[in-house]
């Protein structure tokens, strides 16, 4: 079904792509239902992101001339802020499709807004069983290839691919020289089976990651297990990938990928915790700027997982954020984060007025042995472990987990709303 014409520029491939237009990124925001959206992908890019992927896009929604209402909420381009130069590039659109003629369709909409169009090859839900895409697509190569290389030969912009893996590291390895071969000019290895989500998420293979990029040619990004700052570089050491995606762990702390500043007062702390207070009115200013609309489910979400060390404590502000409804509603959710700041200043000025360092008030999860810190912090959230007996297999995961004197069993931080994996 190629439709490739003549006189057009040579688009550059694999790592010509990735220095030359992405700009060689390394820190990067994944593709996250209803969460990367432009008013995020603006905060994240404050705090050191250095590419940013849009939520997913269902194809076959997205694809109809007259799916005005879906392409308007899914990628507003009317505002000229979405996929704009200035303030939301370099820029990756993620699609779901099981048809090469939609996906094609849907990509050629889009490929003069972004610098690449990423396939869902990923994504374990239910939603994606029923219809038919993501990690539902993986025992069907054929299929995966023609999805894939309909846009390579089609688009002016690179196609690229996000996948899960098998259980072998020898059919991963088959499964991403697949990918490559069909076309996909970056590879996004996302270290969890198909059946690893919800309360089964565990821990992500770096193994298998490492084993890919060492196969393919083109660049690879690894997905799984950073929920520090620090282990973004034993990622990058440990699996020698060109970049590493976070999606729980940045949602949690958008600051993920921002080195710790020189006041910093934690000396075992390398990368930035701000005030988590700080953080939302940072992101409810960004959302009340633009033009382009930020959904309402999408600005909750966020302010449940950013302000979450506090929202437990402090039931009245959690319970007047769930009860908000309607549109226009920013306004009420910046009241509510300015009765926050007031409060964790407040409890942040009576603790420390001891004379106490932020180190000796960090706090280690018996389970898992990961750190929290004082609630007025941005940091990761995690489920505790089942048992004790499950805390010891993960604890022995052969991905090493030492930070200084403290064993952590790396866990991925999980959505707090429904038990919902959003990374895709």
């Amino acid at each position: 079904m190629a439709v490739q014409t003549t006189d057009r520029p040579r688009k550059l491939a694999g790592y010509d792509f990735y220095h030359q237009i992405l700009g060689s990124p390394k820190l990067i925001v994944a593709p996250m239902v209803d969460q990367s959206e432009l008013a995020w992908r603006i905060l994240s890019r404050r705090y050191g992101a250095q590419l940013c992927y849009t939520p997913m896009i269902n194809a076959k929604m997205f694809s109809p001339p007259s799916a005005h209402a879906y392409r308007a909420q899914a990628f507003n381009t009317s505002g000229l802020e979405e996929g704009s130069s200035a303030h939301d590039r370099p820029l990756i659109v993620q699609f779901c499709a099981n048809s090469p003629s939609q996906l094609l369709t849907s990509a050629l909409a889009v490929q003069d807004h972004c610098d690449a169009v990423d396939i869902n090859l990923g994504c374990p839900q239910d939603i994606a069983r029923k219809g038919h895409y993501g990690s539902f697509l993986m025992d069907e190569w054929e299929l995966i290839h023609d999805l894939i290389n309909v846009l390579h030969e089609n688009l002016s912009v690179p196609v690229t691919a996000k996948f899960r893996i098998f259980p072998s590291i020898e059919k991963t390895v088959a499964y991403a020289k697949m990918l490559e071969s069909a076309g996909a000019q970056i590879l996004t290895c996302h270290g969890r089976l198909r059946t690893q989500r919800g309360q089964n998420t565990g821990l992500a293979d770096w193994a298998h990651i490492k084993a890919v990029k060492e196969a393919v040619r083109v660049p690879v990004f690894a997905n799984g297990n950073v929920l520090f700052h620090e282990d973004v570089e034993r990622c990058l050491k440990e699996t020698g990938v060109d970049g590493v995606m976070s999606a729980e762990g940045q949602l949690y702390n958008p600051a993920l990928f921002a080195p710790a500043s020189p006041e910093n007062p934690s000396s075992t702390l390398t990368g930035a915790h701000p005030p988590h207070a700080d953080l939302a009115l940072e992101y409810l200013a960004i959302v009340k700027s633009l033009k382009t609309p930020t959904s309402t489910s999408a600005v909750k979400g966020h302010l449940f997982k950013i302000m979450h060390p506090a929202l437990s404590r402090e039931t009245d502000l959690r319970e007047r954020l769930g009860r908000i409804r309607g549109s226009n509603v920013v306004e009420e959710y910046i009241e509510i984060a300015k009765e926050m700041k007031e409060r964790m200043e407040r409890d942040a000025a009576e603790v420390m007025k001891g004379g106490q360092t932020i180190d000796e008030l960090i706090t280690i999860e018996p389970t898992t042995g990961l750190r929290v810190l004082p609630h007025w912090l941005s940091q990761p959230y995690f489920r505790p472990l089942k048992s004790p007996t499950e805390a010891s297999k993960r604890a022995s995961s052969p991905i090493p987990t030492a930070h200084e004197d403290v064993k952590r069993a790396r866990l991925s931080g999980q959505s707090a709303v429904g038990d919902i994996d959003i990374s895709l």
